[in-house]
C-alpha cells in the first residue's frame, strides 16, 4: 500500500495543501487527482485527513513539506532583485514535474534538453543560482531556462488551482 503525504503550497490563492505520493518502481511522483484528473486541493487539514481517510489511503505526516511559491515567482519575475535558495528552486522544478505528470489538462512544461539538464547537474554541485560567482554557477542561458522553466510551471499551477477539486 502506498504512503501518501500531505503537501502544502503557499501562493497568491493562501495556504492551500495537496495530497502527493511517491512513484512506485519507475513511475514517477505524482500530486492525487480526482476521478477527471482534476486536482485535489484541500484548505484545512482535516478535510484532507477526512478524504484520505474516505479513500483507504494511508496518509503520512513525517516530515510534512512546505513550497512557498510566491518567492519563486518573485524570483523568476526578477531574478536580480531578490535572492532565493537553489534548494528552493529545486524544490519547485520537482512540484511542477510532478503535478505536470498528474494532470491531463493545462499548458505542458517546456521540453528540456541538456540546458536544462546541465542546470539540474549544477543544483547538487552547490548553489546554481547565477548571482553566485564560480565553478557551480549556471550560465545565462541556463538561467533563463529555468526561469521559463519555471514561469510555466507557475501558469499550471495556476491552471490546475482554477480547475481544482477544493475541499
Amino acid at each position: 500500500m502506498a504512503d501518501y503525504y500531505p503537501y502544502r503550497i503557499v501562493s497568491g490563492r493562501g495556504d492551500l495543501t495537496l495530497i502527493w505520493r511517491p512513484g512506485e518502481g519507475d513511475a514517477p511522483d505524482e500530486l492525487a487527482v480526482d476521478d477527471r484528473g482534476v486536482l485535489l486541493v484541500f484548505h484545512d487539514f482535516k478535510t484532507l485527513q477526512d478524504h484520505c481517510v474516505r479513500n483507504g489511503w494511508e496518509l503520512v505526516r513525517e516530515g510534512e513539506a512546505t513550497l512557498d511559491l510566491r518567492v519563486v515567482q518573485r524570483w523568476v519575475e526578477h531574478p536580480d532583485l531578490d535572492s532565493v535558495s537553489a534548494g528552493l528552486l529545486l524544490e519547485a522544478w520537482n512540484f511542477f514535474e510532478d503535478l505536470s505528470h498528474s494532470l491531463k489538462t493545462g499548458p505542458p512544461l517546456p521540453s528540456q534538453g541538456s540546458i536544462h539538464d546541465n542546470a539540474y547537474e549544477k543544483f547538487f554541485g552547490g548553489d546554481a543560482l547565477e548571482s553566485t560567482a564560480g565553478e557551480g554557477a549556471w550560465t545565462d542561458e541556463e538561467s533563463a531556462a529555468v526561469r521559463e522553466l519555471l514561469r510555466v510551471g507557475l501558469e499550471l499551477w495556476e491552471h490546475a488551482v482554477r480547475g481544482s477539486s477544493t475541499s
